[in-house]
């Protein structure tokens, strides 16, 4: 019997043939998510899929001349082969060209008009093609594009419209009865002060300027507007308005769809307002995760920041890859992807923690007790607090995973395989084996070990794919009891009569410099030397460089100059008429301060308040737009997003940064 029904989306990926580790990210969570509740017992529905409609995709086709169907069927295969490569487990892999999705959505479409939800007018304003949006012109950032900040065309053509407008209210009452519907609670907050509460207009839902779409079968000419096509998919996908609607009556509602920020207002505001139209229930969470960017801008192989997951995944192992994904950044927030911050995690976490410890326990059973550990066993000093620190380790995963911090969960994880790091140091088994009477204590330590390392495998269960079954066989498990979720609550589910076996080293150190030398040869498959010849640097140039770099270094008495101070955000608003500023109110210990900073395109007023952050104090005050700024908060910024620098751990304001 399954403990119930749970069904999980990632939103439907636009056909791209240039894919980089971040379009891995939300599919790895949602993947983690998935193995989780069917490891718990679930009966789980997992669906990723593409959104292959819109002029964007056919303007692609046009100039390299195909087809737009044909153009998506080469990219939609490669998407596939990237999922199987990562080993996603999805149930089902939706194609907005499929015919049942076209069916399906050309009723929608018709009930909606039918019911008076969607009529037509026509319409005129500013048009974003790569982000498939409509803008008015209050709405545009120096007349680009607000999401992207591409250009923007002005468009005017006869379009079907849906009355958005109309479910504004009870969209806003619903948000409030049910918090848990938008996370993070920043998303949340963007999405009713910035949009809902400041008043929703009527949504363009059909094209007559291109073809490339599902037509709408009452008037020609019209094709059905990507959010009213890509965003029924997930109830399609389900069967819904076919002949068979058996999965949608057992999964919906989903329980949670992943999406990244940047679509969030059309799966919070267009997507429940389309589903109160037809009378169905709303997905009971949308979760709006970070951006995975890269540190130091742009993505590029020649930066030494090699990005394809292909490549990452045949160079480090698919376990290193999802394992950093999931680990490095907490779900909600935006974070950096560096190849020097891959290899640092495998070095540290998987080789040093993990594999060392699996390592060093079946190479001590086989050399102490030729393999397998003896029933006689005598219990003795810390073992005590190694099973309580392990055995808390699964309660504190479930509350993790519940809450979709996948990072946190491998946390508490890691906490447990660090104790047992530890228990090996306190107890010595070295030192007992070399003492007869001690064999006892000595197989009690191993088994002890054994029993760790076997809750820690499948406890990784859904975040690492192929690293457990290495495990288990080097530990000799066989029996499929040892490896249950429900079996890593108690301890003792080793089976003491197990033959451990010694296999390769799990995750093999790399060396740093020269991986880091390694990877910027890879954009061209060339020796280094041979891409650095067309352009030398002459040794005067060489020269200059480095009297620059010398002259631009600090002695650490300048240093010592700049007072950093750790502050709280307690109040936050925008600078009016200027786009970029906001105007902060920051505690500083006893001490309110005022600073301006240009943050605004980045962070909403509500979703900085609170925030502990860092504070260049002894800049002299300056005034921006005629408000008094007194310092300077540091951030991170590259060309596509900016990042506060924030305080992992809660401390008191006014602290001096050292």
């Amino acid at each position: 019997m399954t403990k119930g029904n749970f069904y999980i989306t990632t939103p439907i990926y636009y056909p791209s043939d240039k894919l980089h580790i971040g379009h891995s990210y939300t599919t790895v969570a949602a993947d983690a998510m998935a193995r989780y509740k069917r490891l718990k017992g679930f009966d789980v529905m997992f669906l990723t899929g593409t959104d292959e409609h819109g002029q964007k995709i056919q303007r692609i086709a046009d100039e390299k001349g195909v087809t737009p169907k044909a153009y998506v069927d080469n990219i939609v295969g490669g998407i596939k082969k990237l999922w199987e490569l990562m080993k996603i487990s999805n149930d089902k892999f939706i194609r907005t060209t499929d015919p049942y999705h076209e069916r399906a959505v050309q009723k929608i479409f018709k009930r909606l008009y039918d019911q008076g939800d969607i009529y037509k007018s026509e319409y005129e304003g500013w048009y974003c093609t790569p982000c498939e949006s409509f803008w008015t012109q209050t709405q545009l950032n120096d007349n680009k594009c607000p999401d992207c900040g591409r250009p923007v065309e002005l468009t005017k053509e006869e379009s079907y419209f849906f009355r958005l407008s109309k479910y504004q209210n009870a969209l806003i009452q619903y948000i409030e009865e049910h918090p848990e519907f938008i996370q993070p609670e920043s998303r949340r907050n963007e999405m009713m002060n910035n949009f809902l509460k400041v008043g929703l207009e009527d949504l363009c839902v059909s094209r007559t300027t291109f073809d490339w779409g599902i037509p709408v079968e009452f008037d020609k000419g019209h094709v059905v507007y990507v959010w009213i096509d890509a965003l029924s998919n997930y109830i399609t996908a389900l069967g819904y308005l076919s002949e068979d609607e058996s999965l949608f009556e057992k999964f919906w509602p989903a329980n949670v769809h992943l999406v990244g920020k940047e679509i969030v207002r059309f799966h919070t505001i267009i997507w429940p307002a389309m589903l109160m139209a037809l009378g169905l229930p709303l997905p009971k969470q949308v979760f709006g995760h970070g951006w995975l960017v890269l540190a130091g801008g742009k993505m590029s192989k020649s930066k030494g920041n090699v990005v394809d997951p292909v490549v990452l995944v045949k160079k480090y192992g698919l376990d290193a890859i999802r394992y950093f994904l999931l680990r490095e950044v907490p779900f909600g927030s935006d974070g950096l992807f560096s190849n020097e911050a891959l290899i640092g995690r495998i070095n540290a976490d998987l080789a040093n923690d993990l594999g060392n410890l699996v390592s060093r326990t079946v190479a001590m059973i086989d050399k102490y007790f030729d393999g397998i550990i003896p029933d006689e066993r005598a219990e003795g000093d810390f073992d005590q607090d190694l099973m309580e620190t392990v055995l808390a380790a699964p309660a504190k995963v479930d509350e993790k995973m519940d809450s979709l911090e996948f990072s946190a969960a491998l946390v508490e994880i890691w906490k447990a395989i660090s104790r047992t790091n530890k228990y090996i140091d306190e107890t010595a088994p070295w030192l007992l084996a070399k003492d007869e009477s001690q064999k006892p204590r000595l197989a009690q330590v191993m088994y002890n070990l054994a029993e760790s390392i076997r809750i820690v495998s499948v406890l990784i269960q859904p975040f690492m794919v192929e690293t457990p079954e290495k495990i288990w066989e080097q530990l000799g498990i066989l029996d499929a009891k040892e490896t249950q979720w429900d079996s890593v609550y108690s301890w003792g589910g080793y089976q003491s009569g197990n033959r451990v076996q010694k296999g390769v080293v799990l995750f093999p150190r790399i060396d740093l410099e020269q991986e880091m030398e390694d990877l910027s040869k890879l954009e061209t498959g060339k020796d280094l030397s041979k891409q650095k010849k067309a352009g030398k640097k002459t040794d005067h140039q060489e020269k200059e460089e480095k009297k620059e770099q010398e002259d631009s270094l600090i002695t650490i008495d300048d240093f010592a100059k700049i007072q950093f101070r750790t502050v709280t955000v307690i109040e936050a608003e925008k600078v009016e008429g200027a786009d970029k500023l906001l105007k902060l109110k920051v505690r500083m210990g006893d001490e309110v301060r005022q600073v301006v900073s240009g943050i605004a395109k980045y962070y909403t007023p509500e979703e900085i308040i609170g925030k502990n952050l860092i504070l260049v104090a002894n800049l002299k005050p300056v005034k921006l737009r005629g408000i008094e700024s007194q310092g300077m908060i540091l951030a991170a910024s590259d060309d596509n997003t900016l990042s506060l620098v924030t305080l992992d751990k809660a401390l008191q304001s006014g602290l001096k940064v050292t």
